[in-house]
């Protein structure tokens, strides 16, 4: 037999490896998450450290539905950042699956003398009936107003008591959302906001990029990135490519991205000239439309390029012009 010295070192050894082969988590919008980290180093000298390179981890996060997409870029520390990337291929491995949250079937009974059908139900049902036939009209009448009030109906919110209900009609919802959302873009009134870490960002088509920190103590630190100039990013565009091709295989061509240029942000103080980002849109295939992936990289002091991914740009990529301005679809 082993004596009690040389079993618990083995022991100690033993619990150093499985320690070692502990699948490392992350918080991702509330959910831990495992990931498999990649260390990279060799950066771009950072000036606020003396010029050591700058370094990044890479985490690899399952996701079957993903296309190898960048969820986020995160500064966690001065020059030193954190990538996450979503990935199909670490989804094969059982550890690195996702791992939903348990959900407990909830099984309700009624209470002796209770109605068949709840009070506020029943109230619903017969103001829906009210609405539904107010009175007769003849076919040609229906026709029209069917044609005039066909989305409005389906929006228009019932109350009962003081609880507003939503009304159900996902398709028309959907479509009138889609349009309507494309529209809002489209005049820079619907932003796009993300980012994870110490800064956020925001865009607005045509208007600006926005980098800015929000604290309960000190209120929201604003940073303009880029404002918008057409005549600047056409002049931009005569020396860039604004406008990038996909080739399919029956060889016809999509565009792929277009990329915009928004300059006279704020004074860098490093450099001290006004902060530039070069917005590049993609499509990003998702089953909700208010789905983005916004993430910023620094190649230069105080230049930026900021990444910008979503379901609303993939109807209107195809509108870009040579100047990769886009436009209504048709």
């Amino acid at each position: 037999m082993l004596p009690k010295i040389l079993l618990s070192e083995k022991e100690q050894e033993t619990e150093e490896k499985e320690k070692s082969r502990e699948i490392p988590t992350k918080n991702i919008e509330g959910q831990m998450t495992p990931y498999y980290p990649v260390g990279m180093g060799n950066g771009t000298p950072c000036s606020l450290k003396q010029n050591r390179p700058r370094s990044s981890t890479v985490m690899y996060i399952c996701h079957p539905e993903s296309k190898h997409e960048i969820l986020s870029v995160a500064e966690v520390t001065t020059c030193e950042y954190e990538v996450v990337i979503l990935t199909p291929l670490l989804c094969n491995h059982p550890k690195y699956r996702f791992r939903a949250s348990p959900v407990n079937d909830i099984f309700c009974q009624s209470l002796p003398g209770s109605p068949f059908k709840p009070l506020t139900l029943r109230q619903l049902e017969q103001q829906e009936e009210i609405l539904r036939v107010p009175f007769r009209r003849n076919k040609e009448e229906d026709l029209q107003s069917t044609k005039e009030e066909r989305f409005p109906a389906v929006h228009k919110p019932i109350a009962v008591g003081s609880q507003p209900l939503l009304t159900v009609g996902t398709t028309h919802i959907s479509k009138l959302t889609d349009d309507q959302l494309i529209k809002e873009f489209l005049s820079g009134s619907y932003c796009f906001q993300g980012g994870v870490g110490w800064w956020k960002y925001e865009f607005c088509y045509g208007k600006h990029v926005h980098q800015y920190h929000e604290d309960k103590e000190s209120g929201k630190t604003s940073v303009v990135v880029g404002t918008w100039n057409q005549e600047e990013h056409i002049e931009w565009a005569k020396k860039n490519t604004a406008r990038a091709y996909h080739l399919l295989d029956d060889g016809t061509q999509t565009v792929r991205m277009v990329s915009h240029f928004y300059g006279n942000g704020d004074i860098c103080d490093i450099t001290d000239k006004p902060r530039q980002v070069t917005v590049k849109l993609k499509c990003k295939e998702s089953d909700s439309p208010h789905a983005v992936t916004v993430y910023m990289l620094e190649p230069h002091s105080c230049q930026y390029i900021l990444g910008v991914e979503s379901p609303v740009i993939c109807k209107i990529l195809d509108t870009a012009d040579e100047n990769g301005l886009l436009s209504l679809p048709n």
